[in-house]
This record gives C-alpha cells, sequence and structure tokens, in this order.
C-alpha cells in the first residue's frame, strides 16, 4: 500500500507513539492533578513534557500560553467564539476549512461581520488585501496557514506584520503546517496559533493545540474540573488551566509528545525540504499530461506537501477508487471539508482528488502514484 493521504491524517506515526501510548495506559493510568504520589505524577510529568516539547518546537518561551485540546477544530472553536461578540467584524479568506467556515457562519448569525478575502484559482492572497479588509470594528483576522485543498501557502509573517499594525489580533489556522514548515511564535507571529496533532506531528488524532499570546483575554469555551483550585466552583483563570476543563487525554497526549520530538530531532527544515521534493517531482511528473488538471500555485515551493487534481471528465471517486484497487494508492476524493477552498479554485462542482505526503514518503512512491494518474488519464478520453 502507498499511503498518500497525510493531508487528513498522517499514516505511519512517528516510530514510538504507539508504544508510548500503550504504556501510559498501563503504567500512567490516573489523572494530572487529580491523583497522589507516581500514579499521578507520571500523567502530569506526560502533559509537562509534551507541553515544553510543543512551545520548544513553535520557539515560544513560555509553555502555559499552550493549551492542550483535542484537535485544531477544538482550538479554532476556542479562539473564534472566545473572542469575537456581536458588532465585531473578522477578515478572512477563501480558502478556509469547515473548522473556521462553519463556526463564523454561526457567528455571522449572531451578528458578527465577516469579510473574505479573495483567493482565486485557489491560490494565496496578496497580503495587502488584508490591510484593505480592516475597519475600525475589525477584531480579528483568521487564516489557514496553507490550503488543504489547493497547497497554497499563505504569506504568514507578512500577515502578522499588518496585523500587529493595525492591533488586530491574528489566529491562523496551522492544521497543515505544525510540522512540516517552519513556524516561529517569537518576534511578531500569530497571536494565536491552532494546531492538530495527528497530521505533520505524526501523533495521534484526538491531540492538538492552541497558542495563546499572553496579551489577549481569549474566554473559555467549556468549564469544568481541572484539578487545580478544586474548592472553588469559579473557573480558574491561570493558563493553561483556563481551557483545559475535564480530564486530559494522556495516552494521546503522551503519543503526541513522541511525535513532536521526533519531528524536532529530524528538524522541520529538512522536513520542509523533503517534502518539497517529492511535490515537485509530483508537479513535473503530471504537469504536462493530457486530460489531467492540477489546481493550486505550479511552484513546489509555494505550497505544502499536497497536490489536488482531477482527470478529464471523469468523477474524483472514481479515480480515487481505482488509485486504491488497481494500484493500492490511497488517496482524499471530494470536497476536503472546504467548500470554500473548492468555490475558489472552481470545483465546487466536483470536488478533486488530492495526494498528500509525509516526512516517511518516499521518492519511489511518488513515482509509483504519477504513473498511475498517467495511466488512468491515457484512458479517461
Amino acid at each position: 500500500m502507498i499511503y498518500l493521504d497525510n493531508a487528513a491524517t498522517a499514516y505511519p506515526k512517528a516510530p514510538g507513539v504507539a508504544q508510548a501510548m500503550a504504556d501510559c495506559i498501563e503504567h500512567a493510568a490516573g489523572g494530572p492533578g487529580r491523583s497522589f504520589g507516581a500514579f499521578g505524577e507520571g500523567p502530569a510529568r506526560i502533559v509537562f513534557e509534551t507541553r515544553q516539547a510543543l512551545a520548544d518546537l513553535f520557539g515560544w518561551p513560555d509553555p502555559t500560553d499552550i493549551v492542550l485540546t483535542s484537535g485544531a477544530t477544538y482550538s479554532l472553536n476556542l479562539a473564534l467564539q472566545g473572542l469575537l461578540r456581536p458588532g465585531d467584524h473578522v477578515v478572512t479568506t477563501g480558502l478556509e476549512h469547515n473548522a473556521v467556515s462553519r463556526p463564523l457562519t454561526h457567528l455571522r448569525a449572531q451578528g458578527i461581520q465577516i469579510t473574505r478575502v479573495a483567493c482565486p484559482g485557489g491560490l494565496s492572497p496578496e497580503p495587502g488585501a488584508f490591510r484593505e479588509a480592516l475597519r475600525s470594528t475589525t477584531r480579528l483576522i483568521a487564516v489557514v496557514h496553507a490550503s488543504n485543498v489547493s497547497g497554497a501557502l499563505l504569506p504568514l509573517t507578512e500577515i502578522s506584520a499588518i496585523a500587529r499594525e493595525a492591533d488586530v489580533p491574528l489566529l491562523a489556522d496551522a492544521s497543515q503546517t505544525a510540522g512540516g514548515v517552519p513556524i516561529s511564535l517569537a518576534g511578531g507571529g500569530p497571536h494565536l496559533l491552532a494546531f492538530t496533532g495527528h497530521k505533520g506531528l505524526l501523533g495521534p488524532p484526538g491531540t492538538g493545540g492552541l497558542f495563546i499570546d499572553p496579551s489577549l483575554d481569549v474566554q473559555p469555551l467549556c468549564r469544568g474540573g481541572t484539578g487545580s483550585r478544586s474548592f472553588s466552583d469559579e473557573q480558574p483563570t491561570d493558563r493553561p488551566d483556563r481551557y483545559e476543563s475535564g480530564t486530559p487525554n494522556v495516552p494521546g497526549i503522551a503519543g503526541l509528545g513522541v511525535g513532536v520530538r521526533f519531528v524536532a530531532q529530524r528538524g522541520v527544515t529538512d522536513i520542509r525540504a523533503h517534502e518539497t521534493r517529492l511535490i515537485d517531482r509530483l508537479l513535473s511528473e503530471l504537469g504536462a499530461v493530457p486530460n489531467v488538471s492540477i489546481y493550486g500555485p505550479r511552484a513546489a515551493e509555494e505550497r505544502v506537501g499536497l497536490v489536488s487534481l482531477n482527470v478529464g471528465d471523469v468523477d474524483p471517486a472514481e479515480v480515487g477508487l481505482r488509485l486504491e484497487r488497481e494500484y493500492g494508492i490511497i488517496t482524499r476524493c471530494g470536497f476536503h471539508c472546504a467548500p470554500w477552498a473548492h468555490e475558489s479554485q472552481g470545483t465546487l462542482d466536483r470536488g478533486a482528488v488530492r495526494l498528500s505526503v509525509s516526512p516517511l514518503t518516499t521518492e519511489e512512491e511518488i513515482e509509483q502514484a504519477a504513473r498511475a494518474i498517467r495511466e488512468i488519464a491515457a484512458h479517461a478520453g
């Protein structure tokens, strides 16, 4: 099997992830902040070390500003619903995943105003478009760091500078970039960074987090037991407890920690170079093939490790099914939970076939995938 659906969830996971989760369930079953002695110390240490590893990966000095969540969707909802109020205006893009577009659509019914910066062809918008979209009531800029449909990589540094110049918080969805593209939170980066653990960080599903700049007062999305200040019926105000109600997913966090450390040891810069080479190879192999339409940027350096395409008038689902049944290649077909992005790149009527790589994908696998698509395209007349 050749697995090219890493933009949905990475496979295989980093070496040691499964073992760390199994060891945690067997030997560290207590609740951090809730159990006595070693039974609670082990889980607390796992959570602390994973939080510290994430802070180190993103270049942020205080790990308590990184909230551990069930994934990017919860993190994005926490940021959006924790900051925006009726009458506020938010600037976003035409490339957003439903994890942003659906909460914003819900908030719009409550009086939130939304401006979508256009992204024709699924390409990255010009940074100046964000400045032009600002209003006196703008309370947030929310952007996907890289589209999960077109692969377009947005200029996060430039957008961050515009946001800080306007004194407007910037929320970045790093679902497709955390672990695969260098991200620095220090020195003028985004005010909020949502990420998931099961993609580029090579950890298990049900894990992720949200970086919250200490200058922001984000309201909790959920309130309840935190293991701290249990004598009070009021939610703690200190971080990260303010945002981490309920017993944490310690086995998942243990696996996430292993994935983060694997990524850090290999080096995000090295991973970025490896995935860019693979995408460049795929674009080169398929760029001139008749009947194959490739979406998004033509240069591998301007996109993340994924390519979306269609083959003639063949339904994307049929192409994906043939790739799996005839060639053993796993891809993702359809609309990728991102109708705004498909609308931007002109595929809302049919969707697309997406191939996405990981640090563990090989050049041989990319060559086999390209050969399979050429063969399918040859008979798609």
